[in-house]
């Protein structure tokens, strides 16, 4: 139960019960990354339901775009724009693993999570003109499977500093964990969304692998910020694979 509620604490702003912290915990949270997302997705299908009745659909997919940074606090997209200043620098690994340690901003965090959000929105505002239920599975799904992707990244990639608390969940997050967390978020795909589901979570472990072997050479192993950085890229690849699927099938 602590491992829940720390998995909980850790990636949302949600109203929950503080528990005291302990690294061996903290790794295992990781096995429940899936179920916070899906929770988080739940809410966001939730919002856009309510919101159905009278609000334009460009108003429902900012909604939804800004929905997900108040439940999480913004803590994954403030990993990615650390990590667009690193990684975009153009300097020697040091130098960019200080970028990301830096608080301040710079302009390729800003660029990036301007064309990031912005393409979220077109997304969203895209799969709110499919019929049936689409949006509501897709988001059950979605939020689950990226957040499956960070345990993937967490214990497939080394830890490419020292200290910090994404090296605790290096440590002491492991096969087991990755196995429970793969069984919620198959479990999740499949049954919100079948096939297509198979499909985004193939797609999410791919690029997650891809994308962590890249940055692994850049900077020598990934970063909690690198961890954020894999939430919200999977997010969007995952949203964006939804359509070619749908242009080749009749539905999901």
């Amino acid at each position: 139960m602590k491992s829940i509620l720390l998995a909980f604490y850790h990636l949302t702003r949600l109203p929950l019960p503080a528990v005291p912290f302990d690294e061996k915990s903290c790794g295992r949270s990781t096995a429940f990354f899936p179920a916070v997302g899906l929770i988080l997705g739940l809410i966001l299908a939730g919002l856009a339901w309510a919101s159905q009745w009278c609000f334009p659909e460009q108003f429902r997919a900012a909604l939804l775009v800004t929905g997900m940074l108040v439940l999480t606090g913004g803590i994954h997209l403030d990993g990615f724009m650390d990590s667009m200043d690193g990684l975009l620098s153009g300097r020697l690994r040091e130098r960019k693993l200080e970028i990301m340690r830096d608080s301040r901003v710079g302009a390729f965090g800003v660029i990036g999570a301007i064309c990031l959000l912005l393409t979220k929105y077109t997304l969203f505002l895209g799969l709110l003109g499919m019929p049936g239920q689409t949006l509501t599975r897709v988001l059950i799904t979605v939020p689950a499977l990226s957040r499956w992707s960070m345990v993937l990244a967490i214990t497939t990639f080394p830890y490419a500093r020292q200290e910090g608390l994404g090296k605790v969940y290096t440590d002491n997050a492991g096969r087991k964990e990755l196995l429970i967390a793969t069984l919620i978020a198959a479990l999740v795909a499949g049954l919100s969304l079948n096939m297509l589901g198979a499909w985004l979570m193939l797609a999410g472990a791919a690029f997650t692998i891809l994308a962590g072997r890249r940055i692994t050479r850049a900077l020598g192993g990934l970063t909690g910020d690198i961890y954020g950085f894999t939430n919200e890229m999977t997010e969007v690849v995952l949203l964006a694979l939804i359509y070619p699927y749908l242009c080749l099938n009749a539905g999901i």
